[in-house]
């Protein structure tokens, strides 16, 4: 399906009442509410409306985040030291950091993102609310947000012993008639695979020994219905974002609504937002260029698919202006949110002068206080390849008529493995420095997955007889984070330092010490594989003790849930960039609606969150602005 309406970049009325910076899980669904509600809403995307397999089927996430026509390569640092950050067997030396990749499509990072919805724990939103001194923010009114906009479609978890079904749906509070379909893997594919019913066997036992989980109650649980506590420890099932056997997220909400109010929703794309322009301190619209792969975190157009090459390096057309009669909104995500705010005048004094840019508001909290999750991966090498994976490259076919078994069983019905992000089943866990919620998810991948560098997404299917069991710190320490300028040209990529562990905030030795407790899960589920292990590959058994883990996760460690370098926070902050409705402070009409707005990082994985707060702001912007005009 392709976008309905796109409007051009030679139309002749470039005012409407918004104009909407970015397309993902922050701008996509709030384009989408504030056109259903009357208002005329411009979305500009820098990116294309690129389909295709790698998009469409949920097992393909690696290789979405490696597809050319849908990706950003930006390289972070991950230590300002560079002894220590070239220990990393990930960085690339010729790009000086680590590869994180971000979508650049309709759909935004929603497009290559693992699919992983995931409910955030309600304490995220009740510290938001007692920051911000507003209840709208709370944990009740959140989690109505978040059933306004679930679909859920999945197998649900079995009743508790002393619950019927009825009960267990009532307890569980699942949104049904949300525009966001959600699933999870069907048990009946893992039940295909000897080794993967291995495997799932090995996650709930090591739930039961290590929790003491009585026989009685049935795993995996559902870490998204509203009666699982935030304490849980045991085994779960993974939701994922997936229709009738397809990705959908920010780009299928767009599609339907641009056919729904064609007249009301524009959606221009391959249009790279420059600055906001500003009449004073009113926002009063976006500067942008209009061209193909312009920004120059693209991937080298060698590397795009036939039929969709694209200059590297495009002159683009002169700047063009969209005029917002009531606002402008960014949602260009944690790196391009303060970039472009810093390139319209609004970020810290010295480093806006530096570049020759006039200062419109000194701003010193943009582009501080990105921060992340922190995450690696133990991976074992089993004696034999599994199964199901015979005969199979585990890739799209050149000819799409033609293709393995696996893949024709997705193409022709929409059914099997190719339906899942490929996740078997999950413990939630705490480590020995989590507070009152859960910090750990602790999952498995029959795959060689060890995080992202060019390439990574092929490497991890070349061998068909590896196990993966990732851990994800949720919950981290570290705010030292920046995002800055490497200069006033809207098309370079900013420099990203996340600064890890000491480099960073107090308290990295807990943040250390978590994970390497979320290691000691992961090797316990391995422990528990009746399949032959013929050895651990990452981080390997001779890195055993605490003192050599620690070295592992610190060299090691990555993440790809950045946020908050344009955070809320509170009048007497002055790190605080938003006010508690998404509103940028020193200037008017101009909000953001992204992962940049996050103070603290909430949950396990952050687009179920981006979507909740643009369901949010949503609210909060329809409510100032009652009528369409």
């Amino acid at each position: 399906m392709s976008t309905p309406t796109t409007g051009s970049a030679d139309d002749q009325d470039e005012d409407y009442d918004f104009v909407i910076v970015g397309s993902g899980a922050g701008g996509g669904p709030l384009a989408a509410n504030l056109a259903l509600a009357g208002h005329s809403v411009l979305l500009l995307e820098a990116g294309d409306d690129h389909h295709c397999p790698y998009y469409s089927i949920p097992i393909m996430q690696g290789y979405a985040s490696e597809d050319a026509d849908m990706r950003w390569d930006f390289f972070v640092r991950h230590w300002d030291n560079d002894e220590v950050q070239t220990n990393d067997d990930k960085y690339v030396g010729g790009r000086g950091g680590v590869l994180y990749p971000r979508g650049s499509t309709l759909g935004g990072s929603t497009a290559i993102s693992a699919l992983v919805t995931i409910y955030p724990h309600p304490s995220d939103w009740d510290h938001l609310a007692e920051l911000t001194g507003d209840p709208s923010w709370g944990a009740g009114p959140m989690r109505e947000l978040f059933r306004r906009l679930e679909a859920w479609r999945g197998v649900d978890a079995k009743p508790l012993p002393s619950d019927t079904e009825t009960q267990r749906d009532q307890k569980a509070g699942h949104g049904r008639d949300g525009w966001l379909s959600t699933t999870r893997a069907n048990p009946a594919v893992g039940g295909r695979e000897p080794m993967f019913l291995d495997i799932i066997g090995a996650i709930e036992q090591t739930s039961r020994d290590r929790y003491g989980i009585a026989e009685e109650v049935s795993l995996p649980r559902d870490p998204n219905a509203a009666d699982t506590p935030p304490d849980y420890q045991g085994m779960a099932f993974i939701p994922v974002a997936v229709a009738d056997g397809h990705r959908n997220g920010s780009r299928e909400r767009l599609q339907d609504v641009a056919a729904q109010v064609p007249d009301k929703l524009t959606i221009r794309l391959n249009a790279l937002a420059t600055k906001v322009v500003f009449d004073k301190s009113r926002a009063v619209g976006v500067e942008y260029l209009d061209g193909h792969r312009l920004y120059r975190a693209s991937a080298p157009a060698d590397q795009t698919a036939p039929g969709h090459d694209r200059p590297q390096q495009p002159t683009p057309t002169s700047p063009r202006i969209a005029r917002a009669r009531k606002e402008v909104i960014l949602s260009g995500g944690a790196y391009n949110t303060p970039q472009l705010l810093k390139l319209s005048g609004i970020g810290p004094r010295a480093e806006l002068e530096r570049h020759g840019i006039d200062v419109l508001v000194d701003a010193p909290g943009v582009g501080r206080n990105l921060h992340d999750r922190y995450e690696v991966s133990v991976v074992s090498e089993l004696d034999h390849d599994y199964p199901i994976f015979n005969d199979s490259p585990l890739d799209v076919p050149d000819d799409l008529d033609a293709g393995d078994a696996l893949f024709a069983e997705w193409r022709d019905q929409r059914d099997g493995p190719y339906t899942t992000n490929g996740s078997l089943a999950a413990i939630i866990a705490k480590s020995s420095v989590a507070k009152a919620d859960s910090d750990l998810i602790v999952f498995a991948l029959p795959i060689d997955f060890h995080g992202y560098y060019p390439g990574y997404s092929r490497d991890s299917v070349r061998h068909h007889n590896r196990l993966s069991v990732l851990v994800l710190k949720a919950h981290t320490n570290n705010r030292a984070g920046s995002v800055t300028l490497r200069s006033p040209d809207p098309r370079d990529v900013p420099d990203i330092g996340f600064r890890y562990f000491e480099e960073g905030s107090a308290g990295y030795e807990d943040d250390v010490n978590g994970v390497i407790d979320g290691i000691e899960i992961a090797r316990d589920i391995v422990d528990h594989v009746q399949t032959a292990v013929t050895g651990e590959l990452i981080p390997g058994r001779d890195v055993a003790e605490r003192a050599d883990l620690a070295t592992f996760v610190r060299e090691q460690a990555w993440g790809h849930h950045a946020c908050g370098t344009a955070k809320i926070g509170t009048d007497s902050d002055p790190q605080a960039v938003l006010d508690k409705d998404f509103r940028v402070r020193g200037v008017s009409r101009l909000r953001v609606v992204d992962a940049s707005v996050f103070p603290d990082i909430p949950g396990f994985f952050i687009a179920s969150a981006v979507y909740m707060i643009s369901e949010k702001a949503s609210q909060v912007i329809l409510e100032q602005h009652r009528t369409a005009e």
